[in-house]
């Protein structure tokens, strides 16, 4: 492939509208539809114990409710970005917030594990769209200079949700039942539909004349050749790397503080929140960092890979996690928390940053699929070495250079990140 170059100049006129109120507010829109996912996925790991009165769940059955909800999430999030790419931003992320808000009402109605496993199932389905689509409305309305703080405000969500689940989802279990935890999640859900089908539209009309060309370019490229292309294969790679070490630190923070630590469960609700309230400053303030970077003239490949490079290189403190104090222990996992989520928003910016409108949701998509299988994979590692007497030190070694190993694949193999042009595109289609 040649070389690429910018079509646009941070702070140029051209590309996605400039109304500040206008995005911003968009911005928001998605940024709460993604907080709602968290809390959704929470709902029944918060509620297992008042859902097992009624219906029996082994912790064998109750890992494999988690691992249907993460197959469905990692493969959808490949098919509804592409789907998302063919159908537009505004009724694609309708419906996919549509079946994901129904999914979490069906699990209310559960009366077999079977009837979970299926529900938690669909969830993912629903949820695997939601980061493609908040990729495609940062494209499709901020400027080069300003997606990566969007992104990071939209990734906060994810605390928020997380942070809101347990006290709220406790209160509804106390008061109203089980059941009524994933009524109320869905009716939130259906909720924001009716709000963003209200308030959203796209903002095609106002992009520049070589963004146009590159788009309807873009159109006529295959699923296979998306793959194809080296940049997209490392985004991916990358995203698998650090999406094993945050799932693994999201999954298993409580349990290392039963296991290793001897909380009880009032401990783990003094402090287990903490390191999702730090993750949501990380979130903001790393895609506010790369926006100033710009800003102030840095190119666009700088000012990614530098915030992403500090993000990388404080993970390794997460290695001291077994050896310290617990205040310091829960100060480690709010560092890695931090630098996580200062880096998930902006490697899911990054496509929005280099590919046409059209094909964001599809790369976007990809990417997201290699972080959730690679935290499904290495889940399963976990089990299976803890099983056989690895300690959690072992564990917290490999999830600290899981990011270095992620951010050197990005710096030696992924090129440039700055946006193709439309004679890249058909230099593409001319290999293909």
């Amino acid at each position: 492939m040649t070389a690429i170059a910018l079509t646009t100049q941070p702070g140029s006129n051209e590309g996605p509208c400039t109304a500040p109120d206008l995005r911003w507010y968009f911005v928001l829109i998605v940024a709460a539809a993604i907080a709602i996912s968290y809390f959704d996925r929470q709902t029944l790991s918060v509620a297992i114990a008042a859902i097992q009165r009624n219906i029996p769940i082994s912790n064998p059955q109750f890992s494999y409710l988690q691992t249907a909800f993460l197959i469905a999430y990692a493969a959808l999030y490949a098919i509804g970005g592409r789907m998302l790419d063919k159908l537009g931003t505004r009724r694609g992320f309708l419906l996919i917030m549509l079946w994901w808000s129904l999914a979490c009402a069906l699990h209310g109605f559960a009366t077999t594990f079977t009837w979970l496993l299926c529900a938690r199932f669909l969830l993912g389905m629903g949820e695997g769209g939601a980061f493609p689509a908040a990729t495609r409305v940062v494209s499709e309305w901020l400027p080069a200079h300003e997606r990566a703080t969007a992104m990071g405000i939209i990734n906060a969500g994810t605390s928020v949700g997380s942070l809101l689940a347990p006290p709220l989802i406790s209160l509804i279990v106390i008061y109203s039942g089980w059941r009524s935890v994933f009524f109320t999640a869905g009716a939130i859900g259906i909720a924001w539909v009716l709000w963003w089908a209200f308030s959203y539209r796209g903002n095609a009309s106002t992009l520049s004349i070589n963004t146009l060309d590159a788009r309807l370019l873009a159109q006529e490229l295959t699923f296979r050749e998306i793959i194809s292309l080296r940049q997209v294969q490392v985004l991916v790679f990358a995203k698998f790397m650090s999406d094993s070490a945050w799932f693994f630190l999201l999954f298993w923070l409580p349990k290392y503080l039963y296991d290793a630590r001897g909380f009880d469960i009032k401990h783990v609700s003094y402090y287990a929140w903490i390191p999702y309230a730090v993750s949501g400053i990380g979130s903001f303030l790393g895609g506010w960092l790369s926006s100033y970077l710009l800003r102030n003239g840095r190119s666009l490949d700088l000012s990614r890979k530098l915030v992403l490079g500090i993000n990388a290189a404080m993970m390794p403190a997460v290695m001291l996690v077994p050896f310290v104090p617990v205040q310091y222990a829960i100060a480690l996992f709010s560092l890695a928390f931090f630098s996580q989520q200062s880096w998930s928003g902006l490697i899911m910016t990054i496509p929005a940053d280099v590919f046409p409108l059209s094909a964001v949701g599809t790369v976007a998509g990809l990417v997201g699929f290699g972080g959730s299988i690679g935290g499904a994979i290495f889940n399963l590692i976990v089990g299976a070495l803890l099983g056989h007497g690895f300690s959690y030190a072992f564990l917290f070694t490999l999830v600290g250079i899981f990011h270095i190993i992620g951010f050197l694949a990005l710096v030696s193999f992924g090129g440039r990140i700055q946006p193709l042009r439309p004679n890249d595109l058909r230099e593409i289609e001319s290999h293909a």
